[in-house]
């Protein structure tokens, strides 16, 4: 049996799928999952990749426990954080997280060198002040990057640590803002111009591409070798390699985030889309992830937790459901980022305090949400869309499915639930049986249930 280990870690926890390949269907087996930890230090916000990748190593030793070696293995992660290197390839600590607030102050200064609009006509990329251009910017003034060598996107450093060898993946790299999404290379104009040195930012390799064996010491640590490969290290990359559509389709990740979007081949870099926030992130096969951002489950997350998890997902639904009625608000509100309390800070837009119509209303103004966002893909691409594939944890939310349907006008389909570590997964027996994306989606088509709204 031929086994793949998929690692797939997000900013809260992570995970260890292993897959093989039954009467021609993928089987998913989580074997290992583990907190990630984030801190506040004297420092800021930072990230324990000490611990971090502790965990990933105990997860791998996991498949020598139960007798299952992996082929290859491949990690994806969230996009935008880093570590730095210095020559003798030690890392340069601490490692912060986007959430620090240490960027803000920079972001004026980075525009005065590349502007908002020249900057997004050359990468696409939207337009967040965590991104890693303006991290990178914060590091170079307060000298962090005097003794920097290399520069590693999380999933590339964890990858590093297995292998010792130091490469960095397209796909991640495309959400630093550094990216030209013509050449799909580093872009040296503006690496120039924020004062970088360019020979910091190495080759970009597509997933599915080698990275190396585990190193000697890797191998005695966890009892065998195998290859690390590059999956498409941006977890949403992953997700979208996972997503079950054709050509014209349209995608949402459903998750903390709702991701919205279609797959095109040339990016979409007019001053109309940068002024709507679209953004271009590369995907597998040098795909363009054409999408907007919307705060997803996150609501439902927070809300739960503020009724300190006294109902369950379910429950909330049907509270919801019950209602009939709604009032719209923006779920991209910025009270919404992180509030002490996610009820209290919904039921001062919308003017109310009852929980059913809180929740109703954000599954509504979601919804609403979705739609505006389809209208205005099919304005920038001058493309008409008929069906809309929903991935990940949140396609299991019936009434939210159901109300996309509604609002959009468009065909919906739910599946699969773990689309990251399906993504990853695929990915690697790209690589491994020589096959195409289209036969990659055929493959995960016939594993998982993919369900007509």
């Amino acid at each position: 049996m031929t086994y793949y280990l998929a690692i797939d870690i997000g900013a809260s926890s992570g995970r260890h799928i292993l897959s093989h390949i039954e009467n021609e269907r993928l089987v998913l087996e989580e074997i290992y999952r583990f907190d990630n930890n984030l801190s506040q230090s004297k420092d800021g916000l930072i990230w324990d990749i000490e611990s971090l990748f502790s965990e990933v190593l105990n997860g791998i030793k996991k498949c020598k426990e139960i007798g299952k070696i992996p082929k290859s293995i491949a990690i994806d992660t969230w996009g935008v954080d880093y570590v730095l290197l210095d020559e003798n390839k030690k890392e340069i600590k601490p490692c912060y997280c986007y959430r620090d607030s240490r960027t803000n102050a920079v972001v004026d200064e980075v525009e005065n060198l590349v502007s908002p609009a020249r900057l997004y006509a050359k990468t696409g990329i939207q337009k967040q002040n965590f991104n890693t251009i303006y991290q990178l910017y914060a590091d170079k003034k307060n000298g962090r990057l005097q003794n920097a060598k290399y520069f590693l996107m999380m999933p590339e450093y964890l990858s590093f640590k297995l292998t010792g060898v130091c490469k960095n993946e397209y796909t991640n790299a495309t959400t630093t803002g550094l990216v030209n999404a013509k050449t799909k290379t580093w872009d040296s104009q503006i690496i120039h111009a924020l004062g970088l040195t360019e020979d910091f930012f190495k080759p970009l390799f597509l997933p599915s591409s080698l990275v190396g064996d585990l190193s000697a010491d890797i191998q005695k640590a966890v009892g065998f070798n195998c290859a690390v490969l590059f999956a498409p290290s941006h977890d949403t990359a992953s997700a979208v390699c996972a997503c079950p559509m054709a050509d014209n389709d349209l995608y949402i990740s459903s998750g903390t985030w709702s991701l919205i979007g279609t797959e095109i081949t040339e990016p979409i870099l007019s001053d109309n889309a940068r002024q709507l926030n679209f953004t271009n992130e590369g995907g597998i096969d040098y795909r363009f992830r054409f999408l907007k951002n919307y705060m997803g489950m996150w609501l439902f997350q927070n809300i739960r937790r503020n009724l300190d998890k006294s109902m369950t997902y379910d429950e909330m639904m049907e509270l919801a459901k019950n209602c009939g009625e709604y009032k719209y608000f923006d779920v991209n509100d910025s009270t919404l980022v992180s509030p002490k309390n996610m009820i209290d800070a919904i039921g001062k837009l919308i003017g109310s305090d009852d929980l059913g119509l809180i929740l109703n209303s954000a599954y509504h103004s979601l919804a609403k949400s979705y739609s505006e966002a389809v209208t205005e893909i099919e304005a920038v691409t001058g493309k008409r869309f008929n069906a809309i594939h929903i991935v990940g944890g949140g396609c299991q939310d019936k009434y939210l499915n159901a109300l996309t349907r509604d609002y959009t006008g468009k065909s919906v389909t739910a599946g699969p639930i773990e689309a990251t570590a399906t993504g990853n997964i695929v990915s690697q027996i790209m690589r491994d049986k020589k096959i195409s994306l289209a036969a990659a989606r055929d493959l995960i088509k016939n594993s998982f249930y993919i369900k007509e709204i």
